[in-house]
């Protein structure tokens, strides 16, 4: 599997992780085997968060894998706070007890990366840093980012923690790409030229910060995926198109469109599938040509000015 360096922390990941938000649905054989067939395919990156089957998840994911140092050793543990009981909590004495938890859970003494996982509007971003720099201190956490914040709330944290973000996670897929919409349609009156993001694709460029893309099937926030979605039939036949050319699935190349970005972006894909999982895995080999890529992004019906 391709590799990916994280500049902020020169850090080398593979260019697909597996999120496991789902991963307790499984038997725990079944389980076993979907994070021994990541390993196996060089995809050592585990991405948690602490409100995943509010905390069932990591505890799972230990428990199958029959975690312990040897295992832990080769992988790269990533886990999220800050959504909590209906509201947002960056707060000192939550993020401390969530990492806790987190730790305890993943039968592990630390976390490679540790991400708030939604901007608190009652931030106070000096408590923060003095929260990252105790967990660093400690040990408990090496690298700090964030996820589905802005640029300028990405500048607060940074103003004030010696830590600096090196992540941001954000939803990102053929279809919910407001972040390349707005780049294509600067000047213009059309809808894709409304900046909801903050610039933050050219932000994380320009600051070495690395995006990881959540959800690259899915449609809208939670409307399900576009892949065999008949809403999305002149998409769905140009991927279908590709992945003969290519020799490949249909998920592989909806990866392979977020991979081919110049931006290095990191994709998480959630599947509990093993077979599934092995064939998402040949995105990495494939580099999309520009063509390739503009038809696959025309085809969900965006103009380009």
């Amino acid at each position: 599997m391709e590799k990916l360096l994280i500049k902020n922390i020169e850090l080398e990941v593979p260019n697909i992780a597996l999120g496991c938000m789902r991963i307790n649905n499984l038997s725990k054989s079944d389980a076993k085997a979907l994070i021994e067939t990541a390993l196996e395919e060089e995809m050592n990156f585990f991405d948690h968060a602490d409100i995943y089957g509010k905390g069932t998840a990591e505890s799972f994911f230990a428990d199958a894998i029959e975690m312990n140092s040897t295992i832990r050793s080769k992988m790269i543990l990533q886990s999220k706070c800050s959504i909590r009981n209906g509201m947002y909590d960056a707060s000192k004495e939550y993020i401390i007890s969530s990492v806790d938890g987190i730790l305890k859970r993943l039968k592990t003494e630390y976390l490679d990366i540790l991400l708030l996982h939604r901007p608190d509007a009652l931030i106070e971003p000096e408590e923060v840093a003095q929260t990252f720099d105790e967990l660093k201190k400690s040990g408990k956490v090496k690298y700090f980012g964030v996820s589905n914040c802005n640029a300028y709330q990405i500048e607060l944290l940074n103003k004030y923690c010696a830590q600096k973000m090196a992540i941001n996670q954000l939803q990102l897929s053929i279809t919910e790409s407001s972040m390349i919409d707005a780049g294509l349609n600067v000047n213009t009156q059309f809808d894709g030229g409304i900046n909801r993001d903050g610039s933050i694709l050219d932000y994380c460029r320009i600051n070495d910060i690395t995006i990881q893309a959540w959800s690259p099937f899915q449609k809208g926030f939670i409307g399900g995926t576009f892949l065999d979605n008949p809403e999305y039939k002149e998409l769905n036949d140009v991927i279908d198109e590709l992945a003969q050319k290519y020799n490949v699935t249909n998920s592989a190349i909806a990866v392979a469109w977020i991979l081919r970005h110049p931006a290095k972006i990191q994709t998480v894909v959630g599947t509990t599938n093993v077979e599934r999982l092995k064939n998402i895995c040949r995105a990495s080999d494939i580099m999309l040509t520009r063509e390739e890529w503009y038809k696959l992004y025309r085809a969900v019906g965006k103009r380009l000015p």
